[in-house]
């Protein structure tokens, strides 16, 4: 993975630090500057970066209405959005929870001809199937058993305008058919009543999950699949933008700095390196919860940041196979209490002779911990 060059040396000793810029308009809004790639990790005896030269990373850094980074990733991602945004096609984000899908789609729906009226917002996993329906088409008044009066739908409300799909991958079956049709035909038609209504709406949906997958299993309409992949936007986790890390951490700092009237100057460069280092599971949405966090236990000028103890596996998991190898048998051996034989044992679940396994656990240096 190509990285940007705002690479963050271990510290030669721990009194040095990373200081903030002086102000939030050191960034550049929308800016683009040429990233010379860096060697990952930095050497030990690279000297720390210096106040200045975390001001200059900031100026170069891209800042597009809370998109902060200026990673080679998040500028294909920022490209593609103003290549699409001046039309009317409809866009599929995909990548993790927390990733900033929301983001995005409201910066394709700001550089639209649209934006004069607001994007509607929708998050298809959080409406219980029941309502959904009737909430993102509306009903007319006895359309069902407590329909006491006619109700406008989402789609009718972002008339002219753009709505937001979230998590479009858990939408019910048989919602997937009527905005096949809403794609298709552009209207749609309310709970109880058989008119059908034009819409003009721009569609955005984005997803966390594999919607090939999905397609494959039967959980989701190949041919819906293929109405909303139009315009696909991969979104990338945090992890891959390792340096845009220091500079979402300042951002998130400076606007909590303000929320709660505290002045925070420094960061040390132990703290930025763990914080890069870390796999970041929620993403920016996890990145932001921890500075929150650390603002308001902070009580000096210099920030420490506590991240999430977890196992080590979990933080950076090696690809090599003998090291999936021992974490799969590891897990199996935990599972079974560290009972090989038998039904139900190690080697059976392993699908292994017990002699196989006990000559494999020796081989990876696993062997029964000893009674506390």
């Amino acid at each position: 993975m190509e990285t940007a060059s705002c690479t963050l040396p271990i510290p030669a000793e721990e009194s040095e630090t990373f200081e903030r810029p002086k102000a939030v308009n050191d960034f550049d809004r929308v800016s683009f500057p040429d990233v010379t790639p860096a060697p990952w990790p930095p050497r030990a005896d690279e000297p720390l970066i210096k106040p200045e030269e975390e001001r200059t990373a900031l100026r170069e850094a891209t800042e597009f209405e809370g998109l902060t980074g200026r990673s080679p990733g998040l500028r294909r991602v920022l490209e593609q959005v103003r290549q699409v945004a001046t039309t009317d096609s409809t866009v599929l984000l995909l990548g993790e929870t927390g990733s900033g899908k929301e983001l995005i789609a409201t910066q394709v729906h700001s550089l639209s001809a649209r934006r004069n009226r607001p994007m509607v917002k929708v998050n298809c996993a959080a409406i219980p199937e029941t309502l959904i329906e009737s909430e993102l088409f509306g009903r007319e008044k006895g359309a069902f058993t407590g329909a006491l009066s006619k109700q406008i739908g989402l789609f009718e409300l972002a008339d002219r305008s753009t709505i937001f799909l979230d998590e479009i991958g858990d939408l019910a079956p048989d919602l997937q058919v009527k905005l096949l049709r809403v794609l298709e035909d552009k209207e749609i038609s309310r709970l109880g009543s058989p008119r059908p209504i034009k819409v003009d709406v721009r569609i955005i949906a984005a997803t966390h999950r594999n919607l090939e997958q999905r397609v494959a299993e039967g959980l989701f309409r190949e041919d819906l699949y293929y109405r909303l992949n139009v315009f696909p936007v991969h979104v990338l986790p945090l992890r891959e933008r390792i340096d845009d890390i220091p500079l979402l951490v300042w951002r998130f700092v400076d606007e909590f700095s303000r929320a709660f009237g505290k002045r925070v100057d420094r960061i040390s460069g132990e703290n930025m390196l763990a914080l890069q280092q870390y796999s970041w599971p929620g993403n920016i949405r996890e990145l932001r919860n921890l500075v929150e966090r650390a603002m308001i236990t902070s009580t000096g000028n210099q920030l420490t940041i506590v991240l999430p103890r977890r196992p080590a596996v979990a933080l950076r998991c090696s690809v090599k196979l003998i090291d999936v190898e021992r974490e799969h048998i590891l897990t199996v051996l935990e599972s079974t209490k560290w009972r090989i034989r038998g039904t139900g044992g190690a080697a059976e679940q392993l699908g292994l002779k017990p002699t196989t396994l006990e000559t494999r656990m020796t081989k990876l240096g696993l062997s029964r911990p000893r009674p506390a």
